[in-house]
């Protein structure tokens, strides 16, 4: 049996509520039991509250409010050390609920909590009856938001009533107006029908004459196939005397031709006694020997051939940039993972464009770098080197693919060269009419400078 504060039984401690404490009054406990908290010892304190001691007293409202309830509500001793700091901050309100009476003008939350905490006789009643209060005073605040939404419904309806009306006389106006313009447009439109049955009649007009004017055209007509055939009968006159000018032109010909004839006899004669008399010898170069051949102790085809470049020597690149109109196409990740693979990605990129645009200045050929887009998480912000184009495959398309469109994408004729070290790059290119490179080749040019 619990005891009050002279030692004698207190009647409500048998008493029980027979529902969930209401949220609001549970509140109003908690800050009780917080206000408390802090002038209580770590002894008078039960063990699941000792942990929120330290705690600042928001931190302790918010943190450790169920922890508070529940002790409030299961330790007796604990309830009775927190009424007693209650009594100490709220005597008046403690004196009036141990009397009986609540003052009447206090708030019924604080009623129902302190009821609640220092459990007078008769605490189940007034916080049943706070919490009827509350629910009374939330109905009355739900009804009033209700009145004032239907208030403001209402007003919003006439608001849109009003709008409608407006609307209605404006799309009246325009009705009006449209009407307007309608009958000027009909005023026009048979304005035009009597300008189209003018222009008929206007088009019949020129159609008769037009047929005089045919009509006169067709006897012109007749007249100049009469002209007609009598020039062509002159014409065949004219024709038949051309005949007998040429007949007699060929006539003259022949005798012409005998007398050329006999003048280049005479020149053949005179220039084969030049040549006696000149004594001129034989001539000494034989058309054989304009033939190229290899002659003994000169060098064969072998020995030149061992006097060429090896395909890893960098002055083939340099003989092949030196082609006209020449275009570099660079596999770009295959180059560099051939010759420091170790680097980002990044670097890779900015060392390799760097080395090509040294060389696009140095031999003035067109250099293309193509990477792989596959490999790019996120888009690349890249300033391009001068001389050098920079290109990355879509998604999808591989750079090896992207590098042989661009080799299909050049005239026939135009030497092309591709630096990569893969065998299918090197043969696809090969047969589009390119010059494959390898990498290595790429980089020890590189590294001569």
């Amino acid at each position: 049996m619990e005891q009050t504060r002279g030692g004698e039984p207190d009647d409500g401690a048998a008493e029980v509520l027979d529902r969930p404490l209401p949220e609001s009054v549970r509140r109003r406990v908690v800050q009780i039991v917080a206000d408390a908290f802090g002038r209580l010892t770590m002894a008078e304190l039960p063990l699941q509250l000792r942990q929120y001691a330290r705690f600042a007293p928001k931190s302790r409202t918010k943190f450790a409010g169920n922890a508070m309830a529940a002790a409030v509500e299961n330790d007796t001793l604990f309830r009775q050390r927190v009424g007693e700091k209650f009594r100490e901050a709220q005597p008046e309100l403690c004196g009036a609920l141990e009397d009986g009476s609540p003052p009447p003008a206090a708030d019924p939350l604080d009623v129902a909590a302190a009821a609640y905490v220092l459990r007078p006789a008769g605490w189940v009643k007034l916080v049943t009856a706070a919490g009827e209060e509350v629910r009374r005073a939330h109905a009355e605040r739900a009804e009033e938001a209700s009145r004032a939404e239907l208030e403001r419904l209402r007003a919003q309806l006439a608001q849109m009533r009003e709008r409608t009306r407006a609307e209605t006389e404006r799309l009246r106006t325009e009705l009006e107006a449209a009407r307007k313009e309608a009958d000027a447009l009909q005023r026009k439109l048979r304005s035009a029908l009597s300008d189209v049955k003018r222009g008929q009649a206007a088009l019949r007009a020129a159609r008769s004459e037009t047929e005089a004017v045919r009509a006169e055209g067709q006897a012109q007509l007749s007249a100049a196939e009469s002209e007609t055939r009598r020039l062509k009968a002159r014409l065949g006159e004219a024709e038949a005397a051309l005949e007998a000018t040429r007949r007699a032109a060929r006539e003259g010909r022949s005798v012409e031709d005998m007398r050329v004839r006999l003048l280049l006899d005479t020149v053949l004669d005179a220039a084969q006694g030049l040549r006696r008399e000149l004594a001129l010898p034989p001539v000494s170069v034989r058309p054989a020997e304009t033939v190229d051949a290899v002659e003994p102790g000169r060098m064969t085809p072998k020995d030149i051939a061992a006097r060429a470049l090896s395909e890893d020597d960098p002055a083939i690149l340099d003989q092949l940039l030196a082609l006209p109109q020449v275009h570099l196409v660079v596999d770009g990740y295959n180059v560099t993972k051939t010759g420091y693979p170790q680097m980002p990605l990044e670097k890779q990129r900015l060392r390799l464009l760097g080395q090509l645009s040294q060389l696009a200045a140095q031999t003035g050929a067109e250099v293309t770098c193509v990477f792989d887009g596959a490999e790019l998480a996120a888009p690349v912000l890249l300033a391009p080197p001068r001389g050098v184009r920079v290109l990355f495959s879509k998604p999808g398309v591989t750079a090896d693919e992207l590098i042989r469109q661009l080799v299909r994408a050049e005239p026939p004729g135009r030497p092309v060269v591709v630096v990569s070290t893969d065998r299918e790059v090197a043969d696809g290119v090969a047969r589009a009419g390119a010059r494959p490179v390898a990498s290595a080749v790429l980089l020890k040019r590189f590294t001569r400078g």
